[in-house]
């Protein structure tokens, strides 16, 4: 019996294959000089074009957005020629693909910025967590607040990384406000604690969030904007005394904006999908008026039953996309999965890259 999981599904004008996503993974192997994506970036992702919908790794919109070694970003025209072949080789096998655009704030090292300069945040309050530095991983350092007469330029780096990806034949954007990164930081109270317009309450705790949404959707349809946010993770240090409530308004904010979807990490980021008392996901989704991608943990009979019941209009899976090139194919016949290779996921070339079969091949 079919499931539609496997049907096509409606994403403003665009129409997905499929409901199965591949979510944005970090693998760190872009070019170390330019941090430019290349044919191999384009080979791993065209195989990998059956997904409905590829949501490409976290791309950063600026040199201090970087925050890991061999990460690409989108700000200058040889990235854009690199995500180019990138685009074209997922078009020539009838795919789709959104850039996921990333500023990590916080989490990065001095080493990974503009002239060693310490990263930026909403306040001078370093991050409970480590980074790769190209060498192995280091503790983040603290970072400097971002100067409210520098917030204009933040949100215009966005809008230029946004038209970037027009320009580079991506078929739409996710902004990454997840998992502890930028945007995140300045939604949630215990990173952000400033007293200016862009602190304390929750209206200015969003105020970033809904500028940089707006200069996405003046660049881009805004069913051709998604958002990613992950309201119960703890990744890179997130916390929050009522993240409940503070999602909920963010998700409202964002829906007012008639976005496409809203993407949401169910849980701990590639954790638990347990969630803390007061937390219910039905009632952030009920904020928004898009489509909803479901997202940590689902495997082929959870992501079925999403779907089938409406408690999800899109899955998307991350590892084991990896490992699995025809994932969506793999799930549709039942069929056994590769195992992935946690020491290749990230950085190195070929293997663990591009080298994992295909039922056709295995």
């Amino acid at each position: 019996m079919s499931n539609p999981l496997y049907e096509p599904f409606r994403l403003g004008d665009l129409t997905l294959a499929n409901r199965v996503v591949m979510a944005p993974l970090t693998r760190n192997r872009a070019l170390p000089a330019g941090d430019l994506p290349h044919a191999l970036t384009a080979q791993y992702y065209a195989q990998r074009a059956g997904a409905g919908l590829i949501i490409s790794e976290g791309t950063q919109i600026s040199p201090e957005a970087k925050g890991y070694a061999w990460t690409p970003g989108i700000y200058s025209p040889a990235q854009v020629a690199g995500w180019r072949l990138v685009t074209d080789a997922v078009h020539a096998r009838g795919g789709l693909i959104f850039a996921q655009l990333w500023h990590v704030g916080r989490v990065s090292h001095t080493s990974l910025q503009p002239g060693g300069q310490p990263p930026v945040g909403p306040s001078a309050i370093a991050a409970a967590a480590r980074t790769f530095d190209g060498s192995g991983f280091v503790p983040t350092s603290t970072p400097r607040a971002l100067r409210l007469e520098e917030m204009p330029r933040i949100v215009d780096d966005f809008r230029r990384a946004a038209l970037n990806a027009r320009a580079a034949g991506f078929d739409g954007v996710e902004l990454h406000a997840a998992n502890g990164y930028l945007i995140d930081q300045f939604l949630r109270d215990d990173s952000n604690r400033r007293d200016d317009r862009y602190g304390g309450s929750l209206e200015n705790r969003a105020r970033l969030l809904g500028e940089v949404l707006e200069a996405l959707t003046s660049v881009w349809p805004a069913q051709r904007v998604g958002v990613r946010f992950s309201p119960f993770s703890h990744a890179s240090g997130a916390a929050d005394s009522d993240p409940q409530r503070t999602f909920e308004y963010a998700i409202e904010r964002a829906s007012a904006f008639g976005l496409g979807y809203l993407h949401l990490v169910e849980g701990e980021t590639g954790g638990t999908r347990e969630l803390p008392p007061g937390a219910d996901i039905a009632r952030l989704r009920a904020r928004f008026q898009g489509a909803y991608m479901a997202n940590n943990g689902y495997d082929r009979e959870l992501a079925e039953r999403a779907v089938a019941t409406g408690s999800a209009d899109l899955v998307a899976f991350g590892r084991p996309f990896i490992a699995n090139p025809d994932l969506v194919e793999r799930l549709r016949r039942r069929a056994p999965l590769n195992a992935g290779d946690v020491t290749t996921f990230f950085g190195g070339g070929p293997q663990g890259y591009t080298d994992y079969p295909t039922l056709d091949q295995a």
